[in-house]
């Protein structure tokens, strides 16, 4: 059999493992997104400001979600709840 906290806490570490997936993610988007901005300032140089403003704004928007997947891993693996609730129902 398993010990029930030991399954809280790989249980824990595979979601972390899955949050962080999404920051691996938003980085192979953001550079979809710069690869696209290139080309359209190769396409029309003189639309240079308004794309790159627009792809900084695209890259910032993009990364929350990467920085979201990163404190949703951090809360896993350092403040778990389950580990918590698992300890107090251990010790009675």
């Amino acid at each position: 059999m398993y010990h029930p906290l030991a399954f809280a806490i790989a249980v824990s570490h595979i979601a972390a493992a899955i949050a962080l997936l999404n920051g691996i993610l938003t980085t192979m988007g953001q550079g979809k997104v710069a690869a696209s901005a290139v080309e359209a300032i190769a396409r029309q140089p003189e639309a240079k400001g308004s794309i790159t403003t627009t792809m900084f704004i695209g890259c910032g928007f993009a990364e929350t979600g990467g920085v979201y997947g990163l404190l949703i891993a951090f809360l896993l693996i350092f403040v778990n709840p389950l580990i918590n609730n698992n300890i107090q129902y251990l010790l009675g």
